[in-house]
């Protein structure tokens, strides 16, 4: 891939979506570096497991605080390999909000982790990483 590449990296934070930002900032110097986190609505609110608190409004609101932190994480990660990278946090399946990102962004590949956290802040999960290689409309690597 070439510099005029986009190279889309699914980001929660977890060993294994680190471990696949740090590869695609390794495999494709100078492509463009995308970084997405998801907020996946369906694990929130409501039972308070986790310290997360339990109305809607505010886990929705640490949950976007804590997507926000592991993007600062993962610009912190780029930085040392001298990258800039872009971020975005979306609301969603993350599955679909991933797929959906790379048709709609002119994504030239698509690099997640085989699964992510577990308890309410997942975002990459087996099943996630299954379903994007499935959907995507460009190759996708998955790293452990």
């Amino acid at each position: 891939m070439g510099e005029d590449s986009t190279v889309l990296v699914a980001y929660d934070g977890s060993d294994p979506a680190v471990a696949a930002l740090e590869h695609a900032l390794e495999s494709y110097p100078g492509a463009r570096v995308a970084v997405l986190t998801v907020i996946n609505p369906s694990v929130g609110g409501g039972s308070g497991i986790d310290g997360y608190p339990t109305s809607s409004e505010a886990w929705f609101e640490r949950a976007r605080d804590d997507a926000e932190e592991d993007l600062d994480d993962a610009r912190a990660i780029a930085d040392g390999y001298g990258v800039e990278i872009e971020t975005a946090v979306e609301v969603g399946r993350p599955a679909s909000v991933i797929v959906r990102y790379a048709e709609e962004n002119d994504v030239d590949h698509v690099v997640l982790g085989s699964h992510g956290r577990k308890g309410l802040t997942r975002v990459l999960l087996g099943s996630v990483a299954e379903t994007v290689v499935r959907r995507s409309p460009v190759p996708v690597t998955v790293v452990r």
